[in-house]
């Protein structure tokens, strides 16, 4: 159980749990806002400061040591996690960046100003966490602090450019392996991609081109532990899940989806970077 709220990966997880709220609650247009646009940027920091602050305290040693720095390897194979945890730091990163900007688009900013502080302001926490890390155990990292930068930069930029968006997906999979009880490290079972849908392009409106999507993904096997360890590529072709929710009128479903990789629902082929 130490080991489970102790994990480092928990640090994705306890705010993905957020995040699905926050990619569902703002689709209010319409609804009269509670709070002004400045405050609603004010609470919505200081509300992710403070959650990072006390989550690190109570459970990751946050200041119970000098600053430290570690050099994780990025995705070499002599690393812990194959560098599956770097997307982690990407993915998350990304997502809080799209789920701040469209409360802030809802609040009354522009979709460009909701981009742009919803990226400032995932950059913030983040970088807030790896801080806090640097007075723990883990260590500050500067490959997380990297992947931080460029998943809030990749949510500025999708955000802000909706055309773009239509055509491109970043998501997680994840394929829960009920003999474990700590899913939050379960890398075995975790992918993660980038999907490029068809619907976004206007020669696939008027066929069935518009369901399906390409992917290109990492995921890896036997990390840390095994003696036998892959990385894995892999090019799929897919079905757009999200179209088919969109199309039955469940738009909240739909927008999940372009965040969430249902599996078994694509064909794929690997590529083991240790051959």
């Amino acid at each position: 159980m130490q080991y489970f709220i102790k994990s480092q990966a928990l640090k994705r997880y306890f705010f993905i749990i957020l995040l699905a709220g926050c990619v569902l609650a703002p689709d209010l247009s319409g609804n009269q806002a509670n709070f002004s646009k400045g405050k609603t940027v004010l609470i919505s920091n200081m509300a992710g400061l403070t959650a990072i602050t006390t989550w690190g305290i109570l459970n990751w040693d946050y200041f119970k040591n000098k600053p430290i720095k570690k050099d994780e390897g990025w995705f070499s194979d002599y690393t812990k996690d194959g560098g599956l945890d770097k997307l982690g730091h990407f993915y998350f990163s990304y997502t809080l960046s799209n789920a701040l900007a469209a409360i802030y688009e809802n609040t009354g900013y522009s979709a460009r100003q909701g981009a742009l502080i919803g990226s400032l302001s995932s950059f913030g926490m983040t970088t807030w966490m790896e801080i806090g890390d640097s007075f723990s155990s883990y260590g500050f990292s500067y490959e997380d602090f990297t992947m931080n930068l460029m998943g809030s930069m990749t949510g500025y930029f999708l955000y802000s450019h909706p055309g773009i968006a239509e055509k491109i997906d970043i998501r997680l999979e994840y394929r829960p392996d009920f003999n474990k009880t700590d899913f939050t490290t379960d890398y075995e079972n975790q992918k993660f991609l980038l999907a490029l849908k068809f619907d976004g392009f206007e020669f696939a409106q008027k066929n069935y081109f518009k369901y399906l999507e390409l992917h290109l993904g990492y995921y890896t096997k036997g990390f840390p532990d095994k003696n036998y360890r892959e990385r894995n590529i892999y090019i799929g072709v897919g079905i757009n899940i999200s179209r088919l929710f969109k199309n039955a009128s469940m738009p909240k479903i739909s927008k999940a989806l372009n965040y969430i990789q249902l599996p078994y629902t694509y064909i794929k082929i690997d590529k083991n970077l240790n051959k």
